[in-house]
């Protein structure tokens, strides 16, 4: 079994990020990045709460 806390996302707040599954969504800034939880803004879908260890995000530069 997995600890759950010893997974820390790279994402840091105010990062833009797309979702790989989703680009209709479109571009997304990170709001929060707490642990494995990561919660992002995404222009055409709004707040989303996401696992960053079963979601990788793309960060957009």
């Amino acid at each position: 079994m997995q600890n759950e806390d010893a997974f820390r996302s790279f994402l840091e707040p105010g990062q833009w990020v797309t979702h790989p599954d989703h680009p209709e969504w479109g571009l997304g800034q990170v709001q929060s990045a707490i642990g494995r939880r990561v919660t992002v803004n995404f222009e055409h879908m709004g707040k989303v709460a996401l696992d960053a260890s079963i979601v990788t995000l793309s960060i957009e530069v």
